[in-house]
């Protein structure tokens, strides 16, 4: 009798009575314990239903094979040339799993290489193309146009001259200058209240500038046309034309200097194109105007600053720095010019010789900046913020950081040092200054919204353009 799952015979034989089969009793058990049914034909079976033989103790014959000295000698022969075997294929796995592990590295090796060679050669040319030199055309009221190459050289020695003789005049008036007649107090300014609102004039107004009278404001927007809007007649007087969205716009004397998104900047004068320049490669983000009147600061994303010489009407330098600018300023004296980048760093630069004069960390983009009229602060905002940092020259420090609890777009030092208007979506405030206190205080604030400020003649008045384009007008009720 042999044992139906095993085929050998069993030790302790049982009978299936379902399929009368004959197996091993500890086998048989095991399988009905984990399936519960006859191995043979897979009725139901419990081990209760199994049936033992009588039958005599099997002896196992020993295996032929393994009866005399020879035939184990020959097994053990056998085992090891197996053995051998396996060890001469695993060492051919071996060697090829190396070769194949060489390979993978040298090839991993390479394409680190590559890439690296690939990364310094984009970095190169970003570096390359943040200093190229950008033409520049110069058109003339009459003569026809000029092209010109702007570059990063020193100021002309006319240029320069100018600009030397007008901050030595300047600095030693400026601590000693006194009051203009007229000019507006602390307490005039609490009593802004809105008196004019003109109708919708430019949408996505960002550009507005008040010319000296405080009679004419420059205002432009998306459309690209910046509108000449007299105050005193509550409508606009002329239009300018620019090749696409306004994104600033100041006077410079009587000339009227338009930049556009397309990196071009205009220079008008009585309603007519003097001059077109095109020295960014790139979106001009803001303008300002030297102390002489005549030459005028334009930055850009292509990371530099341009400046203008309007009396010959031409680009003179063009001074590249590691990031893009989103704003800037002319120092009160001349000597300095401020650019916010987007790096979230105030670069101030010499402006006789480009070179980099300091630099002032803040929280992000640096949205505006301003120096005060009293020459020894500046003061910046840093994009989507709150507040306006105020940085002393002298020591390089921020010495004073203003919160006015809203958003801020725009920053407006008056004439005086003492007023910093500001404004933004929720409002506009006035910060004021005490020099015999060296104190802030808040004389004004006001719920008008505000995409960028100006203040009006003597400051006694306040010109704010909106984002739908409106002009509002505050001052103390006559």
């Amino acid at each position: 009798m042999l044992c139906a799952i095993s085929g050998e015979a069993p030790q302790v034989p049982v009978v299936s009575p379902k399929s009368g089969s004959v197996f091993e009793k500890r086998l048989v058990e095991a399988y009905i314990a984990e399936h519960g049914k006859d191995p043979v034909n897979g009725e139901e079976l419990t081990a209760d239903d199994l049936i033992d033989v009588k039958s005599q103790r099997v002896v196992r014959p020993r295996p032929p094979t393994l009866t005399s000295i020879p035939s184990l000698l020959s097994v053990f022969q056998e085992e090891w040339d197996a053995l051998a075997l396996e060890t001469y294929t695993l060492q051919q796995n071996l060697a090829q799993t190396r070769r194949e592990l060489s390979s993978a590295l040298y090839q991993h090796d390479a394409a680190v290489r590559v890439i690296a060679r690939l990364t310094q050669e984009r970095d190169e040319a970003r570096d390359a193309l943040s200093k190229v030199t950008v033409g520049a055309t110069r058109t003339a009221a009459a003569g026809g146009g000029e092209a010109m190459q702007v570059d990063s050289a020193g100021l002309p020695q006319q240029v320069l001259e100018r600009v030397e003789n007008i901050q030595a005049a300047l600095s030693k008036t400026r601590r000693k200058r006194p009051v203009p007649e007229g000019w507006t107090t602390s307490d005039a300014i609490s009593a802004f209240k809105p008196i004019e609102t003109s109708e919708p004039l430019y949408p996505g107004g960002r550009a507005l500038s008040v010319n000296s009278s405080g009679e004419l404001a420059l205002v432009g927007g998306l459309d690209g046309v910046v509108g000449v809007y007299s105050l005193p007649q509550k409508a606009v007087v002329q239009t300018l034309k620019a090749d696409g969205p306004v994104t600033d716009a100041t006077w410079a004397g009587n000339k009227a200097v338009v930049g556009s998104s397309t990196g071009t900047v205009k220079v008008f004068e009585n309603a007519s194109e003097v001059a077109s320049f095109s020295s960014h490669a790139g979106e001009v983000t803001a303008l300002a105007v030297h102390a002489t009147g005549d030459i005028v600061a334009s930055v850009g994303v292509d990371k530099s600053y341009v400046l203008y010489d309007l009396s010959t009407n031409a680009a003179i330098t063009q001074i590249f720095t590691d990031a893009a600018l989103l704003s800037v300023n002319f120092h009160p004296d001349g000597h300095l010019v401020a650019a916010g980048g987007a790096d979230g760093q105030v670069k101030i630069f010499d402006v006789k010789t480009g070179a980099a004069a300091a630099d002032y960390a803040m929280s992000g983009p640096v949205k505006c900046l301003f120096f005060s009229e009293n020459g020894t602060f500046l003061a910046a905002v840093a994009g989507n913020s709150t507040t306006v940092s105020i940085w002393d020259l002298r020591s390089s420090k921020e010495t004073k950081v203003l919160d006015t609890g809203s958003q801020i777009n725009s920053i407006f030092w008056d004439y005086t040092g003492q007023f910093l208007l500001t404004g933004g979506p929720s409002g506009l405030t006035v910060q004021q200054f005490s020099k015999t206190s060296k104190e802030w205080s808040e004389p004004l604030r006001s719920a008008v919204p505000a995409r960028t400020v100006a203040w009006g003649s003597a400051a006694q008045s306040i010109v704010a353009l909106n984002e739908e384009g409106v002009v509002t007008v505050l001052a103390a009720q006559s």
